[in-house]
């Protein structure tokens, strides 16, 4: 079956064929800030697969899940990064199929961002962890592992041999930018992660969150350059006179829904600290300016 062109139209719980060896299943959590849900994409052919990003710990979605998978066996639970949107459903599914847990590194920091469903997740357990170009394979499939950080300092993509594709988490969605939250986010490493991914030859990106990327190179290089016109924003912001965070959102971030400024406040402080490392400006009690 071919999937579906709007993404705003799929059922939650239903596994949708995107290509042949790449079956999606959308989590029922959608929010401001994972759009229509975590999707969980379940990889392989008819004898053997890997699933990745099991998503949030719901019940109705492991056991979606378990019904895409059918009878095949599970090589591995694969985690892009442990936000608790992603992976908090490794454990359980572990637990209920004896599959081993195989990706992203374990990763709980304290967390003073605006999101509540964006924490890490303290469950996750990998068996293995993956290093950059590590692969698991199936039978009739490999996926390599592309290191990814700046979302987050443990962020890996997944590329599939075979196919062409990768599956990007929150990398790259199909929606909107990713957040870049620090103290792990940080917009130095993911501005080069970016530039990482450009640079590879993958036909389709399938993200975590919103439709399947057809023209990766072309999303990159527009992501890129928007980066870098935020940055010409705050560092135009910042021309008149010193500024705090919360002063320059509403004006660079205007149309935003506002219940989206705590995320898009951590970006602008992620830019700044990259900003204040390359010595163009300089913070004094939470009021930012250009240096002399």
């Amino acid at each position: 079956m071919k999937a579906p062109f709007n993404i705003d139209d799929l059922p939650a719980g239903l596994a949708e064929q995107m290509e042949p060896l790449v079956l999606r299943v959308l989590a029922g959590n959608p929010s401001p800030y994972t759009y229509s849900g975590t999707q969980t994409y379940v990889v392989g052919g008819d004898q053997d697969c890997a699933i990745i990003d099991p998503g949030p710990a719901d019940p109705q979605h492991i056991d979606a899940i378990i019904a895409a998978v059918g009878g095949r066996a599970i090589i591995s639970i694969t985690c892009t990064h442990t936000h608790r949107d992603h992976s908090p459903a490794a454990v359980p599914l572990a637990q209920r199929t004896g599959a081993p847990i195989i990706g992203c590194a374990p990763l709980v920091i304290d967390d003073d961002g605006p999101r509540a469903d964006e924490a890490f997740d303290t469950s996750y357990a990998p068996d293995t962890v993956l290093t950059d170009g590590d692969k698991i394979s199936g039978h009739d499939w490999t996926l390599e592992a592309v290191t990814t950080p700046g979302h987050t300092s443990n962020h890996i993509c997944y590329a599939l041999l075979e196919s062409g594709a990768m599956f990007t988490g929150d990398h790259v969605m199909g929606w909107s930018t990713s957040v870049i939250s620090p103290p792990d986010g940080d917009m130095a490493d993911y501005m080069a992660s970016m530039q990482k991914v450009h640079d590879r030859d993958d036909r389709i990106y399938y993200p975590a969150h919103g439709a399947p990327v057809e023209k990766p190179r072309q999303l990159v290089r527009g992501m890129m350059g928007h980066r870098k016109q935020r940055e010409r924003q705050i560092l135009n912001q910042l021309e008149t006179c010193p500024k705090t965070i919360k002063a320059m959102v509403p004006d660079m971030y205007k149309g935003t829904d506002p219940r989206l400024y705590g995320a898009a406040g951590r970006s602008v402080l992620a830019h700044l600290i990259d900003l204040q490392a390359r010595g163009r400006v300089t913070e004094n009690d939470d009021l930012w300016s250009l240096c002399a």
